[in-house]
């Protein structure tokens, strides 16, 4: 899978996250330049991975993702396993980092 689930409610988003064993919420608006350029990198992680999936959450369209999520800066990346938070990057996000915890998380659940 190369692309993101759009959902248009917050309700949809808990129900994607619950949904599967590892799931990632990517969470920016789209007048963010460097947000763009992540998604495109994360979109890229997650080709590299069958089982895992992700959404991406336009916080234009679902403001009230913003505290539901406690997403202060954008972009906001949040890793759930089992519908458990895992791993959280905002901001300054290192590609090569995510995708290294990504890695490992991923190998202790699926090897």
């Amino acid at each position: 899978m190369n692309s993101f689930h759009e959902y248009k409610t917050l309700q949809e988003v808990k129900e994607f996250i619950n949904s599967g064993r590892m799931r990632i919420v990517y969470l920016s608006r789209p007048s963010c330049g460097v947000c763009t350029v992540i998604k495109m990198k994360v979109l890229d992680i997650i080709g590299k991975y069958p089982e895992l999936e992700g959404t991406y959450v336009n916080m234009d369209i679902i403001p009230e993702s913003a505290g539901e999520f406690s997403i202060f800066t954008i972009p906001g990346i949040i890793l759930y396993i089992d519908g458990k938070e895992s791993i959280r990057e905002a901001r300054y996000v290192s590609i090569e980092e995510l995708e290294g915890k990504i890695d490992r998380f991923y190998n202790m659940i699926y090897s």
